[in-house]
């Protein structure tokens, strides 16, 4: 099920988000993750758009955007492969249309997902936090 976010779901999306991060990006520190969870909670949701995925009442996933931006879209790593993300994504572009998207070019697991999804790389830049290669991509309407 996936339905609009509540600030009830700030821990859990906050748990989803850390335990996707670590999995996704283990190039990352621990401190900058530390630093990105408390604005995951304190910053982002305050203004973004965001929907979570329910599986049996347990919030298992999240997509934030913001305008024609995915600001993040994370899946517990328990449920990858099961369809969540591509769930999440096709109600995304349903209620937004043509999206955009920054993937870290390190993240394999996320390039792969949007990869598959149809979404195209379109220029790299350097992500200044981290000093991380990212790819901006973008999924077009057909």
């Amino acid at each position: 099920m996936i339905r609009k976010y509540k600030d009830v779901d700030a821990d859990a999306v906050v748990s989803t988000w850390r335990a996707a991060s670590e999995v996704a990006h283990p190039f990352l520190t621990r401190e900058f993750l530390d630093r990105e969870a408390d604005a995951v909670r304190n910053i982002y949701l305050a203004f973004a758009d965001t929907w979570v995925t329910e599986v049996g009442g347990e919030t298992v996933g999240f997509v934030s955007l913001v305008d024609d931006e995915v600001g993040g879209m994370f899946l517990d790593p328990r449920y990858h492969g099961q369809g969540y993300g591509k769930a999440m994504m096709d109600h995304a572009i349903a209620h937004k249309g043509a999206l955009r998207v920054e993937v870290f070019k390190r993240n394999k697991i996320g390039r792969a997902f949007y990869d598959r999804y149809g979404f195209r790389g379109s220029e790299e830049n350097i992500h200044e936090p981290t000093g991380e290669v990212v790819i901006r991509m973008a999924f077009v309407l057909q």
